[in-house]
């Protein structure tokens, strides 16, 4: 397998505009996501739409139909961060119990398994046990991350180093890159994300 860097070059002359944007767009979402910027919605909208094209050119299907659900859940996203809805008007980072988190895994490798059967057999998807598994957890990630559950960073991590495998075997080089870059970020949403939880919680404490 080439490197990293060959394979960037070697298709410069041939690059996507389509897909670079699409790579941007999500890093300029990451980042305003660590900073609890409203703006990561808008960027995530755009970023999901030219993925929901792309991955259906590169027989991802599942990553197809979880980047139409991204771009629901960003109009979403935009909605509860900018006027909130009862409970959620006054949105802070929040920490949800062990047990919640086990069951959700539970229902996500139980699903993985049905939706992976499904496509294996009817299908010409590839990777579609590793690519349904992605797609549950990414789902559930992203309901974590609209309603500012600090654990959502620990999911982004293990569905991004897998991606990375997947979106290099594809040939999508800058989605490849683009999630390596998302996994060197995510320590510091982590972090920044702590830092509010605790802060919230002091404040809590004094009132």
């Amino acid at each position: 397998m080439d490197s990293l860097p060959a394979v960037l070059a070697g298709q410069f002359s041939q690059l996507s505009i389509y897909e670079l944007s699409a790579a941007l767009l999500a890093v300029a979402y990451l980042l305003f996501a660590i900073w609890q910027s409203i703006w990561c919605w808008l960027c995530a909208a755009i970023s999901t739409a030219i993925y929901v094209y792309l991955f259906m050119q590169t027989k991802l299907y599942m990553e197809s139909l979880l980047n139409a659900f991204y771009f629901g859940m960003a109009i979403y996203g935009w909605r509860v961060w900018k006027k909130g809805s009862g409970d959620l008007a006054e949105l802070s980072v929040s920490v949800w119990p062990l047990r919640t988190h086990i069951f959700a895994m539970a229902a996500i490798a139980t699903l993985s398994l049905a939706t992976g059967y499904l496509l294996a057999r009817y299908t010409d998807a590839v990777y579609p046990y590793i690519d349904s598994m992605t797609t549950y957890a990414a789902v559930w990630a992203t309901y974590l991350l609209i309603r500012k559950v600090l654990e959502n960073w620990w999911y982004w991590l293990a569905i991004d180093l897998v991606s990375i495998v997947i979106y290099w075997s594809r040939e999508l080089p800058f989605t490849s890159f683009l999630f390596v870059i998302y996994v060197l970020l995510i320590p510091f949403g982590l972090a920044a994300w702590t830092r509010s939880y605790r802060a919230t919680r002091l404040i809590a404490a004094s009132a």
